[in-house]
């Protein structure tokens, strides 16, 4: 228990200190070479971009759908008991999720093409990882308000779901500009598994009901399996006192990154298309792949069905036989009829796919700025050449828009919708703001800026500007950094 206690325990300590799953700040802030990885498609005013390693792209995300540390535990004079009762037993459904998620990129760049300049080429490495726990509805009744009082209550146990792993992803990626309305992207991933769990296929129920030969009867008809690859092997370094861990870890983790772990494929796709001058609509499919996971696994399952009702006693000749072990007997019973078994059986994992799609509106008076190889806008009304020799400028000094972000999760699709306002105050910074409703919040307001210093590029995005607040009370809380040396398009 020591050693599961302190996986989790990291794990989430590796989420919080490193993928925001809807990153509606960065999606088409075309200014940042990291919105290419949230649409393939996006449009790329540089000749050439390289991350800095391990800073160039820095998120992560937290959320509650249900309930805050604050709503538990303040101090606000009423009993914790009735606090728990009334806002997590009662208030708390199936559908509510706590989990968080975290990204960092080690190393990434980007540059176009000599022979084809209208084609964008951008690679390189980054870990992921999220963890995702659904509440146990039913099941939190049953441990609360027990049994007694729920007669013939059937207790679902497919509120049963949680999931949760760690992977390093190595990808590279074509952006093309067709001509002057369409731009398309594509991006191929191989997938390197570090750990992974999941929860999340299982069904039965718990019951009880008057009894024949006792008081009450209790049936159990379950179906449940718990997925593991990686767990184990890392419970075996935590559980490990002989070895020192400090150097155990770090390469049990470098292994698992870099191929030594279970491989997996995918592809995003994406795409830019205009409609008119001020105008235009975007969308990306990203992590439509699987991973296969053949080994460091560890799987239980719990499959079968029983009615008992409890233990049978007869008086007075079972009371005095003291070599009769009457609960062993009851606990071989259920074990036998509900059997607990575990098994290294290979599966495949799908790959959360995300959803994007947004319309945006230009306006304002902005004259084509062009970067020139000074590293200053030059302003000009530029007209097309010939293919490849186009400025990307930056066209637009104002935009507006909208942006929906559809994700699958264990209990089906999640949603967000956002608005947002975008502005350039001239040649260095950009911000964004945006009003995302989502099931973490109906008042996510965000702030994104962009910082151009010569060729450095910072950027900072951050949501849910008002849970901080009071962070106790939040629902909600994600944030990104990173820094670029970017060459613009000056041809």
């Amino acid at each position: 228990m020591k050693s599961i206690l302190a996986f989790f325990g990291m794990a989430m300590l590796c989420m919080a200190s490193v993928w925001s799953q809807n990153r509606q700040l960065l999606y088409d802030f075309y200014e940042i070479p990291q919105s290419l990885m949230v649409n393939p498609g996006v449009k790329t005013p540089y000749k050439w971009h390289a991350g800095i390693p391990l800073l160039s792209g820095i998120s992560s995300q937290a959320g509650t759908s249900g309930i805050t540390v604050n709503d538990l535990f303040a101090n606000d004079g009423i009993d914790f008991t009735t606090k728990v009762r009334d806002r997590a037993i009662n208030g708390l459904s199936r559908r509510d999720e706590f989990g968080g998620s975290g990204q960092i990129e080690v190393f990434s760049g980007g540059f176009r093409g000599k022979n084809r300049p209208d084609d964008y080429y951008s690679f390189g490495m980054y870990g992921e990882g999220f963890i995702s726990f659904f509440w146990p509805q039913d099941l939190a009744i049953l441990g609360f308000e027990g049994n007694a009082n729920n007669l013939n209550r059937r207790f679902d146990l497919g509120d049963l779901a949680t999931q949760g792993e760690a992977v390093n992803v190595f990808h590279f990626g074509i952006n093309r500009k067709l001509n002057d309305q369409w731009n398309v992207g594509i991006r191929g991933k191989l997938y390197s598994s570090v750990f992974d769990f999941r929860s999340i296929r299982n069904s039965g129920y718990f019951v009880t009901t008057e009894g024949q030969n006792n008081l009450l009867a209790n049936t159990i008809v379950a179906d449940l399996e718990l997925k593991t690859s990686g767990i184990r092997e890392l419970l075996d370094i935590l559980e490990d006192d002989t070895i020192a861990q400090s150097e155990a870890l770090p390469r049990w983790l470098l292994e698992r990154s870099f191929f030594g772990g279970n491989l997996g494929l995918g592809a995003d796709f994406g795409f830019t298309y205009k409609l008119n001058e001020s105008t235009f609509i975007t969308g990306s499919l990203l992590d439509v792949g699987f991973i296969y996971h053949s080994n460091g696994l560890e799987n239980y399952t719990l499959d079968g069905a029983v009615t008992n009702e409890g233990i049978e006693i007869f008086l007075p000749e079972d009371l005095f036989q003291g070599n009769n072990d009457l609960w062993q007997e009851l606990v071989d019973d259920i074990e036998e009829l509900v059997p607990y078994d575990t098994n290294q059986d290979a599966y495949i994992s799908l790959r959360p796919i995300k959803l994007n799609a947004s319309i945006r509106h230009n306006f304002g008076n902005n004259k084509n700025p062009v970067r020139s190889s000074r590293g200053s806008f030059d302003h000009c009304d530029c007209t097309p050449g010939k293919s490849g020799q186009r400025n990307d400028f930056f066209d637009y000094k104002n935009a507006v828009g909208g942006h929906l972000f559809m994700m699958n999760r264990a209990r089906g699709p999640q949603a967000a919708l956002t608005a947002f306002y975008q502005r350039r105050f001239g040649n260095i910074l950009a911000l964004k703001t945006t009003y995302t409703v989502d099931k973490y919040s109906f008042a996510n307001l965000g702030l994104g800026l962009n910082l151009q210093a010569g060729p450095v590029n910072f950027y900072m995005l951050a949501d849910n500007l008002l849970g901080y607040r009071n962070i106790a009370d939040s629902h909600y809380a994600s944030f990104q950094i990173g820094f670029n040396i970017i060459s613009w398009n000056d041809n």
